[in-house]
């Protein structure tokens, strides 16, 4: 009998000794990096930028994937089929990892199929204006609104995605009404802004960042608590007449479910320790991203983040009975 206890504990202590080992030697190979959009694309640049500088810590090589279709939801779940070894990581977005979930009967469940590593950064959203819109101000936009109902044209990049459910929300929270107008992407709509085509768009930030230094578009709020770091003039909507009235897009990494716990703080310590590189954080202000403070970059953070924006925005998207395109 003590020789087989002998057994027993040596078996078990072999066991952890190889998975301590395990995740010292991880990784071994290239990983995988899925991006759910085409590639050139916001998400797909930040992809690459990160990707880049894992690769210098890890040492071993981020392959990009672009898997791209039915706002994300298609690489999304080529990432949850994905083998849980810790060789495939899902970067996405709020429309990606938490409101498809409300517009899509999706296959898998967001909440519970991927395993959260970090809270990247988020990127609010700027309310602007054609530039001959008569309004000089948020209070003189829902003011013309209100004189106009219905007739004003909001552009939204497409159906159910963050811009059209946050000018839904506009709207209650105004008590404004207008038409929306849903393009394929951001850049038709804006093009179609500055020609004077459409009225206003509530979009992330950085699409309109050119648009605005050029003078061709009227910037009147940003949708977050603090001013942008790259366009510091335009106040928050809470300075601007709207209390309360908050809205990003915000990007975050996972892995499938199941993938082992040291791998995951493997790839966790590599990101915190990529986010705080002073050139990372000068190229997210360039790109209009507001990285997560430290105290937030752990995968507890994005769960919990993933279940109130999905208490928050599943709601509006049946109550509006909106359907995926």
């Amino acid at each position: 009998m003590r020789r087989l206890l002998t057994v027993i504990v040596a078996a078990l202590l072999g066991l952890g000794w190889t998975g301590i080992a395990a995740a010292q030697n991880y990784p071994t190979r290239a990983i995988t990096m899925i991006v759910p959009f085409p590639a050139g694309g916001a998400t797909d640049t930040l992809a690459r930028f990160l990707g880049e500088r894992m690769r210098a810590i890890l040492g071993q090589p981020v392959i990009i994937e672009n898997v791209a279709g039915a706002a994300g939801s298609l690489g999304v779940g080529r990432a949850v089929r994905s083998p849980a070894d810790g060789y495939t990581l899902s970067i996405g977005t709020s429309t990606t990892h938490m409101l498809t979930g409300g517009l899509y009967a999706l296959q898998f469940d967001l909440l519970k199929d991927l395993e959260p590593v970090i809270l990247i950064g988020s990127e609010p959203l700027l309310i602007v204006g054609r530039k001959t819109l008569p309004a000089e101000d948020l209070q003189g936009l829902i003011a013309y609104l209100k004189a106009n109902p219905d007739k004003a044209s909001v552009g939204v990049a497409g159906v159910g995605a963050t811009g059209h459910l946050t000018g839904i929300s506009f709207q209650k929270e105004t008590g404004t009404r207008f038409q929306f107008v849903p393009y394929r992407g951001n850049a038709p709509a804006m093009q179609d802004l500055a020609a004077g085509q459409i009225d206003f768009m509530i979009e992330p930030s950085s699409n309109f960042q050119s648009l605005v230094r050029a003078g061709t578009v009227r910037p009147y709020a940003v949708t977050a608590k603090q001013r942008l770091r790259s366009a510091p003039d335009i106040p928050t909507a809470d300075e601007a007449g709207l209390p309360g009235f908050l809205a990003s897009l915000w990007y975050g990494l996972w892995v499938p479910k199941n993938t082992p716990k040291d791998f995951v703080a493997k790839l966790e310590a590599t990101m915190m320790e990529t986010l705080a590189d002073p050139q990372v954080r000068r190229r997210f202000d360039e790109l209009g991203i507001q990285m997560a403070p430290p105290e937030q970059q752990t995968p507890e953070a994005l769960r919990a983040l993933q279940k109130a924006e999905a208490a928050r925005w599943w709601p509006i998207i049946k109550g509006a009975n909106i359907k995926a395109e």
